[in-house]
């Protein structure tokens, strides 16, 4: 009895010796840096890096293109601001102290061009302001403010 008892445990030694083989195999191949899960998880570690510096650098150019914008808008408002002044002061001026206002810009414009132009030019302000100037009925005139300035503030939800 003894017998049959120590070759069944042989028997079972040797089965748990191959098995263990067979999954030291398996193991190795799953763990291979080339073909197995191993290759997969060093290729998505090197994917995920890449990754991250291309984010860092998406965050860097967006946030230079932000500060650009935020100094741009800033500078159409305070050019926005002056353009309101200044077609607020126009609405102040008589009619024809705004024609001979805008004639005299218009003059000096003309002086960065050749003589011929500002030959040309002159003659035909010179002819406008022989015209007498046409009556404006109140329809014609605008009633109220052009432009209304908005509180920006207001606008957002808190």
């Amino acid at each position: 009895m003894d017998l049959i008892a120590d070759i069944l445990l042989a028997a079972g030694a040797l089965g748990a010796g191959f098995y263990c083989y067979v999954l030291s195999r398996r193991l190795k191949r799953f763990n291979d840096l080339e073909k197995g899960v191993g290759g997969a998880v060093a290729v998505l570690s090197s994917q995920v890096d890449d990754l991250n510096k291309s984010l860092h650098h998406a965050q860097s150019i967006s946030n230079g293109s932000s500060k650009a914008l935020e100094q741009l808008t800033g500078r159409a408002e305070t050019v926005a601001q002056r353009l309101e002044l200044m077609m607020a002061s126009m609405h102040d001026l008589p009619e024809t102290a705004s024609a001979k206002a805008t004639q005299e810009t218009q003059v000096a414009a003309s002086e960065t061009r050749g003589p011929e132009e500002s030959d040309a030019l002159a003659e035909a302000y010179e002819a406008e302001a022989q015209e007498p100037a046409e009556a404006t009925t109140d329809e014609e005139k605008p009633a109220g403010l052009m432009f209304v300035r908005h509180n920006r503030n207001q606008s957002r939800v808190a």
